[in-house]
């Protein structure tokens, strides 16, 4: 009798469905809204196909200014680059409604609209913290291998999470926003040090494009951007002691890179440019996992 009570639990546990973690909410191979403990907000959660019950790396796509959690998805193919690599993409909306979509809450930095979040805004970082610790309570992520991504405001929002939550995310890759600190005031062709002040080194791969007119790559623009992309990029580099760099090499006809490599743990800084492209999605998705896949909390 008892063996074969034995063979049919294992026979139940090969015809059970396999899920992402012990009690993760999302069915692998599918992308379902989920609401984060009792905050109140939700995000757009993607389980890959091949998720098994170990905690996967978790990746936040962060949307761009007066966008939200759905449009990310669909500008980034992200939920494709997951199935294919094995991590979570996490999309919430950000805290600051304008429209028919969000702003996201970066202290100091004025929105698209030209306000300056205030007291009274939502803290889009304590909740993107809570929503780490909460998919990790649900088993369906890693806390060592949590990353960031966003496109514009929302790769403005990744470099802010570098500057001011580097105990929580393995490495970055904004994408068309990449900062480093906010302008400073007495000379904006410069980042303000004392803004941006990781507390470890963190690993940073941007993208962008060299005809972007939004957050131009040669500076200029808006008042939250001002200075140019190679600026932030060697503010990084200083952030992350990088000893060598910047390095340029073309990858491809209308793409190439700088990188500062030789950083306190091996945390480089890379930035791929593609010649032509303007303010849109410019992001390698493979290569941006590649970068990340390499980094640990």
């Amino acid at each position: 009798m008892r063996l074969i009570l034995a063979a049919l639990a294992a026979l139940l546990t090969t015809l059970s469905p396999t899920l992402a973690a012990p009690g993760c909410p999302v069915t692998p191979g599918t992308t379902a809204r989920v609401t984060v403990g009792d905050t109140g907000r939700s995000v757009l959660l993607h389980v890959p196909v091949s998720a098994t019950r170990e905690p996967l790396p978790l990746v936040f796509a962060l949307h761009g200014s007066g966008g939200d959690g759905s449009a990310i998805l669909a500008q980034s193919k992200l939920e494709m680059t997951s199935d294919l690599h094995g991590f979570i993409v996490a999309a919430p909306d950000a805290g600051i409604p304008v429209e028919s979509g969000f702003v996201w809450n970066i202290p100091g930095v004025p929105t698209v609209t030209g306000k300056v979040p205030g007291p009274g805004d939502a803290d889009d970082v304590a909740f993107l913290k809570t929503a780490i610790d909460w998919l990790a309570a649900q088993g369906c992520a890693n806390p060592a291998r949590v990353y960031a991504t966003g496109l514009s405001g929302g790769g403005r929002m990744t470099s802010w999470l570098g500057c001011v939550a580097s105990d929580r995310f393995a490495a970055i890759a904004p994408v068309v926003g990449l900062r480093a600190g906010n302008p400073l005031a007495r000379d904006k062709a410069r980042p303000d040090p004392a803004t941006c002040m990781p507390k470890r080194p963190m690993p940073v791969i941007a993208f962008a494009g060299d005809a972007d007119g939004t957050n131009p790559v040669q500076g200029g623009g808006a008042g939250y951007w001002q200075y140019t992309m190679e600026a932030a990029e060697a503010r990084w580099a200083a952030l992350n002691g990088c000893n060598t760099g910047p390095l340029r090499r073309d990858l491809a006809a209308n793409l190439y890179e700088r990188l500062h490599t030789q950083c306190r743990a091996g945390a480089e800084v890379a930035a791929w440019i593609t010649r032509g492209a303007g303010h849109v999605w410019t992001a390698d998705n493979d290569a941006m996992w590649r970068f990340f896949e390499r980094y640990r909390r």
